[in-house]
């Protein structure tokens, strides 16, 4: 306890000192209006999963489908009701035995590429971009990488705060009130009051408990979802898996905390950002080496074995270099 309450307060100092650092998707429709959707083909790319093994909630946030504005035909809704919180939620309602994808788009202009489960289930996505205006739209798979429109929707966000895309689950960060992952959360921080201090507790559990799965990151397909208590479970997984396991322990207990996937030099990788209100967002510090705190990277941290090279490269920011916020 005592040395967790020196690493507090050495960080404390260090991070009042260098700042916030950056990091390694029918009234209000009335408002905001709907587009009918005009068939359209379009070619979408398949997106890389972050594989790097080495350099080169609270639950009254859980979301719902509230159906207070939606887009919605014969094939796919977009609901969009609860914007304000960060989150919008899509489901296919037709059968389909073909590929389904959902591009979001905001102010950013990034495009936010996702899979859509033909189940006829709900997905949930964030509104990374924070407040302004988003395009969704709904594709179904034609042949090869060839997607036709299905649904669209426009709207305009103005979120609580910036925090609500990053305080819950969604699609890539997929936890539920029952999750193992949420109990093992609840586990490890109980008793701290301090973000800080659940944030290290965490961390060294992910990081000292994780080992780097070789045989997945040779054969995993593009479309890869973490199932985060099958992480939990075996104690194995790709940079995806360690971020995400990492990001949903903490979100579930109410720490904010963006899943980042980019680059670190020509590698696509994974890695969390974390918020206290102590030192605002923590993007480029983690990990108290005794003299600094290092990159919220789980995976190279964890895969390192001592290296002081990896430990020097996840020090420097500039080797990452941040693509979309999960």
């Amino acid at each position: 306890m005592k040395k967790v309450m020196r690493i507090t307060a050495l960080v404390m100092v260090l991070l009042m000192a260098i700042g916030v650092f950056a990091g390694c998707n029918q009234q209000a429709a009335e408002q905001d209006g709907l587009e009918e959707p005009q068939e359209k083909i379009i070619d979408i790319a398949q997106e890389m999963v972050p594989l790097a093994g080495l350099p080169p909630a609270m639950f009254d946030t859980m979301p719902v489908a509230s159906g207070v504005a939606v887009s919605s035909n014969e094939k796919a809704v977009v609901d969009y009701s609860n914007t304000k919180d960060g989150y919008i939620m899509v489901k296919y309602s037709a059968k389909t035995d073909k590929g389904l994808k959902v591009l979001v788009i905001g102010p950013s202009t990034t495009t936010y590429t996702y899979s859509l489960n033909s189940k006829g289930d709900y997905d949930v996505y964030p509104l990374s971009d924070g407040n302004g205006s988003y395009t969704v739209t709904v594709y179904e798979n034609v042949e090869g990488t060839k997607y036709a429109t299905v649904n669209t929707a426009k709207f305009n966000a103005t979120l609580t705060d910036e925090f609500a895309p990053f305080i819950r689950p969604n699609q890539f960060v997929n936890y539920t009130e029952s999750s193992k992952t949420v109990a093992k959360a609840a586990e490890l921080i109980d008793g701290l009051n301090n973000p800080l201090e659940k944030i290290a507790a965490v961390f060294e559990y992910v990081t000292s408990n994780l080992s780097y799965d070789e045989d997945l990151a040779a054969n995993v397909k593009s479309g890869y979802l973490p199932v985060l208590d099958a992480v939990l479970q075996i104690k194995r997984g790709i940079c995806f898996d360690y971020a995400a396991l990492m990001t949903a322990m903490l979100r579930s207990q109410g720490v904010p905390t963006k899943l980042v996937v980019g680059y670190t030099g020509e590698v696509y990788h994974a890695w969390i950002n974390i918020y206290s209100e102590e030192t605002g967002w923590i993007g480029s510090v983690t990990y108290f080496d005794g003299v600094s705190w290092k990159l919220m990277d789980p995976t190279f941290y964890s895969t390192a074995g001592g290296s002081e090279n990896v430990k020097k490269y996840i020090g420097d920011g500039s080797n990452y270099t941040a693509k979309y916020l999960y």
